[in-house]
C-alpha cells in the first residue's frame, strides 16, 4: 500500500519540524496535527497472489480520493505548495483528484451522516459554483418540464459527473413531492412524474436507488473497501509507511487519538502484521553486498539487476495480471499504485535474499510466503521512525531507543543572545547537527554521524567550545540535585558538628 497527501509538515505550526531529539510520542503528536490539517489524494494497492509455481501475480489499483461532501460537516484541507509542486512534476492529475476523487469518511463521520439521515436533516455540502450551477440547471429543466407533464412521463438530465448524479436525485425528491428519479448509466438521471401516493409507495422499496443505506454507502465510499481490508487480516507492506498509518488512521477509521500509545494499539487491532520495506532494506544492506540506496525506485533498481545471490534458487517472478500491465511498460514513480507495486515486489525480493543468506541449507526452489514471513519476523510491525529517538516504531511492543553517536555540547562564551538558529548556521557546513539549547549558554547538538574534526577545529574558537555531552556533568537537571544534595549535606555536617558541641 501506498498513498499521497497534500502535505507533509504543517509550516504553520512552532516547532512542527522533525528533531533527533524527538522520542516517538513527541513525533506523533507533531505529525498527528499535519495529518489532520492535509488530506489524502491518492491511494495505491497490490494484491500480490502466490500462483502453484514459483511466481506472484499482481493485481495493482490507483484509487484517486476525495472528502465525502454528503451530510456531513463540509471538510476543509489545506495544501503544502512544495507537495503541490513535487506531485506536479511526477504528473499527477488534480482535475482527476478534485473532480471524480472516491469519497470516504471515517467512523466518526458516518456516525453523524447515519443520525442525519434518519431523522431526515442531511444535506449536500456542495457549495462551489460548479456545483450549485448543476443543480440549480436541474431543478430548473425539471420544474419547467412538469407543469405540462402528465403522470408517467419522463425526461432526462444528461451530463452529470461524480456525486451529482446522487444530489440531484435527493435535491429533486425533497423539493418536489410528485416526481421520481432513477439513475442512468453514471451520466444521467430520469425524472418521472408521479402522484404523491405512487412517490410513497417506490420510497425504500427495491426499486428506490436512494435508500437510506445505499446513500451511506455511497457517502462512506472507499471506506467499504479499506473495511475489508481490515476484515481480510492480511500482511500490510508500505515504505517508510508512519504517516500513511496516520492517514489510514484517521481517515477512513476514526481521527487521531491524543495517545501515542492508543494510536500504535488501535494500528495493531486493525493490522496485526505490518511490514515497512524501509525497515527491511536497511537489514538487507547490512548483510549483504547491497549498495546504500534510499529511495523505492532505487531500492528496486538494484535488487531487479544485481545478482546478489549466485548460488541460491532464482528470486520469485513477478507478473503483472492482465489488465494491469501499464506498469511493467513504464516507470510511474511516486502514482500510489505503482509505489505499492514496487513495495510488494521489494518485500519478495529482500525476503528471498535474507532467507538464503540465514541458512547454510540449500534453499528450496519454490519458498513459501510463510518461510519469507518467518525469516522477516525481527522486522515485522517494525515501521521505520526517521531522524528520531527511536531507528523504528514497534507496533506490537515497546520501542527500542536508537543508537546515535554521542551528542556534543556547545559552550559560549563572549557572544550574547546567541540563538538555536545561529548555532546550526555555524555547524551545518561541518555535520547535519539538530540544536536544541539546554542553558542559556550551552546548546546540545545531536546527529546521525558527526566527524571527530568538529571537535579539533572548535578546540581554540573565541566564543565556542565543543566537547560529548555527559549527562552526569552537563544536565541542568543533575547539576541542580548535586546542587541542592550539597546544601542538604552540608547543613547536616553543620547540624551534627553544632549538635555535638552543645552536648559537651
Amino acid at each position: 500500500l501506498d498513498t499521497e497527501f497534500t502535505g507533509l509538515h504543517s509550516t504553520s505550526l512552532q516547532n512542527n519540524e522533525p528533531s533527533l531529539f524527538d522520542s516517538p510520542a513527541e513525533r506523533y503528536v507533531k505529525a498527528r496535527q499535519s495529518v489532520q490539517r492535509f488530506t489524502l489524494v491518492q491511494l495505491g494497492l497490490a494484491i500480490f497472489s502466490k500462483e502453484n509455481s514459483n511466481k506472484y501475480v499482481v493485481h495493482s489499483y490507483n484509487f484517486f480520493l476525495f472528502p465525502s461532501t454528503l451530510g456531513i460537516r463540509d471538510v476543509e484541507f489545506t495544501l503544502s505548495a512544495s507537495s503541490i509542486q513535487f506531485l506536479s512534476h511526477y504528473g499527477f492529475d488534480y482535475n482527476k483528484f478534485l473532480k471524480d476523487g472516491i469519497p470516504y469518511m471515517n467512523e466518526v463521520q458516518e456516525k453523524l451522516l447515519r443520525q442525519r439521515l434518519l431523522a431526515g436533516t442531511w444535506k449536500v455540502c456542495s457549495t462551489s459554483n460548479a456545483d450549485r450551477d448543476v443543480l440549480k440547471k436541474a431543478i430548473d429543466e425539471v420544474t419547467s418540464w412538469i407543469a405540462a407533464a402528465k403522470e408517467e412521463d419522463t425526461m432526462i438530465l444528461q451530463d452529470l459527473n461524480g456525486y451529482h448524479v446522487l444530489e440531484v436525485q435527493l435535491v429533486l425528491r425533497q423539493a418536489l413531492e410528485n416526481v421520481w428519479t432513477e439513475p442512468l448509466g453514471d451520466k444521467k438521471v430520469m425524472v418521472k412524474k408521479v402522484s404523491p401516493e405512487h412517490r410513497r409507495l417506490l420510497e425504500n422499496s427495491s426499486y428506490d436507488h436512494c435508500q437510506k443505506k445505499l446513500i451511506l454507502l455511497s457517502a462512506r465510499g472507499f471506506t467499504n473497501l479499506f473495511q475489508i481490508l481490515v476484515k481480510a487480516k492480511k500482511p500490510l507492506v508500505g515504505h517508510n509507511m508512519f504517516m500513511d498509518l496516520m492517514h489510514l488512521h484517521d481517515k477512513f477509521y476514526k481521527p487521531l487519538p491524543e495517545s501515542y500509545e492508543e494510536f500504535k494499539r488501535n494500528i495493531h487491532n486493525l493490522f496485526p502484521v505490518i511490514i515497512d520495506t524501509k525497515t527491511v532494506t536497511k537489514s538487507v544492506q547490512k548483510k549483504c553486498l547491497f549498495p546504500r540506496v534510499s529511495g523505492l525506485l532505487e531500492v528496486y533498481a538494484v535488487l531487479c539487476s544485481s545478482n546478489l545471490n549466485p548460488k541460491g534458487p532464482p528470486c520469485p517472478v513477478i507478473a503483472l495480471a492482465s489488465g494491469c500491465s501499464r506498469y511493467a511498460e513504464k516507470k510511474s514513480p511516486h502514482e500510489a499504485g505503482y509505489d505499492a507495486f514496487l513495495c510488494g515486489s521489494v518485500l519478495l525480493m529482500s525476503a528471498h535474499l535474507l532467507l538464503c543468506r540465514s541458512t547454510d541449507d540449500a534453499v528450496e526452489a519454490d519458498p513459501s510466503f510463510s518461510q519469507y514471513l518467518t525469516v522477516l519476523a525481527e522486522h515485522v510491525n517494525k515501521v521505520n521512525f526517521i531522524r528520531g529517538g527511536v531507528s523504528s516504531i514497534n507496533f506490537s511492543g515497546e520501542d527500542v531507543p536508537c543508537r546515535h553517536p554521542p551528542a556534543l555540547i556547545v559552550h559560549v562564551r563572549g557572544w550574547p543572545g546567541l540563538t538555536e538558529r545561529q548555532i546550526y548556521q555555524e555547524f551545518k557546513a561541518r555535520c547535519r547537527f539538530d540544536v536544541r539549547r539546554l542553558s542559556k549558554n550551552q546548546f546540545i547538538l545531536l546527529s546521525n554521524q558527526y566527524k571527530q574534526l568538529v571537535l579539533r577545529d572548535y578546540r581554540h574558537h573565541p566564543h565556542l567550545q565543543v566537547s560529548v555531552y555527559r549527562h552526569w556533568r552537563h544536565s541542568p537537571s543533575v547539576n541542580c540535585l548535586l546542587q541542592i544534595s550539597g546544601i542538604v549535606a552540608l547543613w547536616s555536617i553543620l547540624a551534627f558538628a553544632l549538635g555535638g558541641t552543645s552536648g559537651c
